[in-house]
């Protein structure tokens, strides 16, 4: 059975076919520049990519030239082979806590979350009607990177605020990133032959977030009530103190909409070394002796090293931690930097086994009092294998 997966952004369109249930990826895709000038697309089939320019308006017409190159490069013999597809939204609220089957009610009730998520859930519905009006009669899935945590008890979902502002506004921590945190846990569970695991997930790449889950279970995550909370990223600062935001607005005189983007777009590792929001460029600019760029990297693994003590007393002691993405998955140098600093802990690195990128592997000693695997993550996989679920369940 072939599944599509897919994750729309506001000018772009990323899709995954997969034949389930064998988990195999036949093939791969990015539509970038949707509505701009120098619109293009990449399709990776059997280890080749190609790539075209062509004038890509809207979501809507990536959709048609996505089905055409399926049905000429024969990836595809007919669309009928296409038996669902699943798809990427960022925000379900309270409201959505498992994956659903989208229909124009359930699309309207997810609209009704894309103020909390403005940049993310209005692009990822273009890409849903426009996948609705191609493929008529396909099941349409939603998962959503909200709903693992809703697992979360009050005491961690809250903010100390008025209790109104949770009541009537929905102020409260939802976490993102979910859909990668619970195929890891899955991954991890699986392999160790264990459903009651204590594990704490480090998604950390461009955008990052980290998880304390017991038995499947989330007990807190980093992100709050938008991806801007936890651990430095990229181009996001992560917490800081809220008071900072009226002292920049009176100071440089801007609004606390343009001060908010500046926490967004330009901080992290780019607004602490003034280089790059790419790990690699920090990485290659700090082995050249570059001090902001050195900075940005012990600031970026303290962080995270704090979240996962914080979160090991949370746990009562964690039985294993998990890195993956971007950097968990690919770095050496910031996986033991990291690691390093949670010696406290009893971890242990065998640096023997850290020089590698993306695999499945783990790279603590014998005697590390907590086990640390690299697990790649597949979140295209995972709403492959939800929306396969919801279509044999109906």
């Amino acid at each position: 059975m072939k599944i599509l997966s897919i994750n729309a952004g506001s000018s772009s369109l990323k899709f995954t076919l997969f034949e389930l249930p064998e988990k195999e990826k036949v093939a791969s895709g990015l539509f970038e520049k949707i509505g701009l000038a120098g619109s293009f697309y990449t399709i990776k089939l059997n280890g080749e990519k190609i790539k075209k320019e062509v004038n890509i308006p809207n979501h809507t017409v990536a959709v048609e030239c996505l089905i055409k190159e399926l049905l000429d490069m024969g990836i595809v013999s007919s669309l009928e082979e296409i038996e669902g597809v699943g798809h990427r939204l960022v925000h379900g609220g309270e409201e959505f806590s498992e994956p659903v089957i989208l229909n124009e009610d359930v699309i309207k009730r997810v609209s009704y979350y894309n103020e909390f998520a403005p940049l993310h859930n209005p692009a990822n519905l273009l890409g849903v009607e426009a996948f609705m009006k191609a493929l008529p009669g396909v099941i349409n899935v939603g998962v959503f990177d909200t709903a693992f945590h809703q697992t979360m008890d009050k005491e961690h979902f809250l903010y100390p605020t008025p209790y109104e502002w949770y009541e009537k506004y929905g102020v409260r921590k939802y976490g993102f990133h979910g859909t990668s945190h619970r195929y890891v846990y899955g991954e991890i569970a699986k392999y160790l032959g264990k459903d009651n695991l204590k594990v704490i997930t480090c998604h950390i790449g461009n955008g990052g977030s980290i998880t304390a889950i017991d038995s499947g279970k989330v007990i807190d995550t980093s992100m709050g009530f938008t991806p801007l909370a936890g651990i430095m990223m990229g181009t996001r600062s992560g917490d800081i103190d809220p008071s900072i935001l009226e002292y920049i607005c009176n100071k440089k005189g801007i609004t606390i909409s343009e001060a908010t983007n500046e926490l967004n777009k330009k901080s992290g590792f780019l607004g602490i070394s003034d280089i790059s929001s790419d790990a690699r460029d920090i990485e290659d600019a700090a082995a050249n002796g570059d001090e902001r760029a050195i900075l940005a990297q012990n600031m970026y693994s303290d962080k995270i090293a704090n979240y996962i003590a914080m979160y090991n007393n949370m746990l009562g002691g964690a039985d294993v931690i998990v890195l993956t993405a971007g950097l968990g998955e690919n770095s050496s140098l910031m996986r033991k930097l990291i690691l390093d600093k949670i010696a406290s802990l009893g971890v242990e690195l065998d640096e023997s086994k850290n020089d590698f990128r993306g695999e499945f592997r783990c790279i603590s000693t014998e005697n590390s009092k907590i086990p640390v695997y690299v697990v790649p993550t597949d979140e295209e996989l995972m709403i492959a294998l939800d929306t396969l679920a919801l279509k044999e369940k109906n």
